[in-house]
């Protein structure tokens, strides 16, 4: 650690002020100032911590967004500043004896030893911190809203939370901040106009100009802490040849070609490829995480197909697709002939039942749910005062989708949606779904069927002889239980048993790379680890 703040201090110092003399705590709690919000930013040396921690294995960050053309060039680097910190928080009048909460919900050892990092950063500007883990259903924890969005008090117990954004659409960084829903920062009506002006249009340039925006007010305010960009690593074995296929955002679906791979027969002579991400004890509902999981990726298919960047580009089960000039009227026309995998057809009624489902699914993915919303009639049915969404209708093999207002991302939410097979949950409660018999094996309609199942042990996916995109050529996909980090990935890989998939974690690479069959391609994606600073009133720790 002392390193670290050696070689922190020997950084330039910035000078450049943020603070104002108008800048003064909103409530009670001391870190409802901004002042003692942009300490904590200048406090921390995240090009250090690249440096040493991750290996150089991440992206320092400065704003939510990597850097693209939804970037502002002229946001506020924070650079390591312990000077300036000390500065502000005076200003600030911060109580040293108050010790901050700081809460994640990573079980990793990067992360153990991040929240070490961070404790001695703060503590060497005078503010102090103990740190933990969240258990139990964490969700609730994170994500309670206060009572009243402006005065609080605080529905989460917390000071600080670590944690990440993945986004599958640029709004999922910025709507939390809409009509006071973020859990930790007082409604700011600036704000709340700027995420109608990006999700009242499908104009990319009036987009990227809220997006400008909105990442200036949150980064003059220190708001959000972003940390450190996480970069996506596909590994994969020299058994395995994609034969041309793309690369892109393995968290997602896109149009990856699976069933023209191939692989080297293993020393028995089998045609076989081993990779992870199989339940440990169901398969889950493929509209929450969408293409994390091994029977996402493999097992089903998705109205639209995208590209590596999750550009829509065209139809998977959709034969064809239109959108009226006003972005009202969208229509998806089915293939002909498609069936699930236990051989009975995959239809319309399918899908509009699915998109219903969807609505009254609790924990249905925050874009797909945004776009079905804004279908007319949508809410009357998840009320219950209607027992169809009137904005669905179904016409042969056409499913026809009315909306109340412009849905921003309409195609890309339905390049990442996969219909389910009605007749499965006959008088099952779609807000029940999960807990559905199906899902422990599951029928699908992707390229590959679940096989066999052992929970907790492997999931065996075989070939869809029928797949609409031609059958695959892998002749089994042995799969193992893991999470989004997978804690046993270089063991398996060290024995041979793991020969396509991806990580998040910095630590694997090294071991990965290490290994003579081995290749690993670091992938670039909106995926951004950051601090979220609660400022309602609560009581201090």
């Amino acid at each position: 650690m002392k390193k670290l703040l050696m070689l922190g201090t020997a950084l330039l110092l910035s000078t450049t002020a943020i603070g104002s003399a108008w800048a003064q705590a909103i409530n009670s709690n001391p870190l409802s100032d901004p002042r003692v919000r942009q300490a904590i930013a200048y406090a921390i040396d995240m090009d250090t911590i690249v440096e040493t921690l991750f290996e150089g294995n991440a992206i320092r960050a400065v704003g939510l967004l990597p850097d693209g053309p939804n970037k502002p060039d002229d946001l506020e680097r924070y650079d390591y500043n312990p000077d300036k910190a000390r500065e502000l928080l005076a200003e600030a009048g911060w109580d040293s004896s108050r010790e901050l909460d700081v809460v994640y919900y990573y079980a990793d050892q990067g992360t153990a030893d991040l929240m070490a990092t961070m404790q001695a950063y703060l503590a060497d500007v005078g503010i102090s911190m103990n740190y933990r883990m969240l258990e139990g259903d964490v969700g609730p924890q994170i994500t309670a809203l206060p009572a009243d969005p402006v005065a609080g008090p605080s529905g989460v117990k917390w000071d600080i939370l670590y944690g990440a954004r993945a986004a599958l659409a640029l709004q999922e960084y910025f709507n939390q901040f809409g009509y006071g829903l973020m859990p930790t920062i007082p409604n700011v009506p600036e704000m709340n106009d700027l995420v109608a002006q990006v999700n009242s249009t499908t104009d990319p340039e009036v987009q990227r100009e809220g997006y400008h925006q909105m990442e200036r007010v949150i980064n003059k305010n220190a708001y959000i802490i972003p940390l450190y960009y996480q970069q996506l690593y596909t590994y994969e074995s020299n058994r395995l040849h994609r034969n041309g296929a793309p690369y892109g955002n393995e968290q997602y679906n896109y149009n990856w070609d699976v069933q023209n791979w191939t692989v080297d027969p293993t020393a028995d002579g089998k045609n076989v490829l081993y990779t992870n991400a199989a339940p440990a004890q169901f398969f889950e509902v493929p509209w929450q995480n969408l293409g994390i999981w091994v029977h996402s990726k493999f097992a089903f298919d998705t109205v639209l197909e995208a590209d590596g960047n999750l550009t829509p580009i065209g139809g998977e089960l959709a034969e064809s697709y239109s959108v009226s000039e006003d972005g009202l009227d969208v229509s998806f026309t089915l293939k002909d002939g498609l069936t699930w995998h236990d051989g009975t057809p995959l239809t319309a009624d399918d899908l509009a039942w699915s998109i219903e489902a969807a609505l009254k699914f609790p924990i249905t993915h925050p874009v797909l749910m945004a776009t079905f919303k804004a279908i007319d009639g949508s809410e009357a049915f998840q009320t219950g005062a209607a027992d169809h969404v009137s904005g669905v209708s179904v016409e042969g093999n056409t499913v026809k989708l009315k909306f109340d207002h412009i849905d921003p991302n309409v195609l890309l939410s339905f390049s990442q949606f996969a219909p389910l097979p009605k007749a499965q949950f006959a008088g099952v409660n779609p807000v029940e779904l999960q807990q559905s018999a199906y899902w422990q094996k599951p029928i699908g309609s992707g390229p590959f069927m679940i096989d066999e199942v052992r929970m907790n042990d492997y999931t065996t996916l075989v070939p869809f002889a029928a797949y609409h995109g031609g059958a695959p050529k892998i002749e089994q996909i042995i799969a193992r239980p893991s999470g989004d980090n997978d804690g046993n990935l270089l063991v398996n890989a060290t024995a041979g048993k793991a020969d396509f998939g991806y990580t998040k974690s910095a630590g694997d690479v090294p071991g990965l790379e290490g290994l003579s069959y081995m290749t690993v391609k670091p992938i670039d994606i909106p995926y951004t680890r950051m601090i979220w600073i609660n400022q309602f009133p609560h009581p201090a720790k």
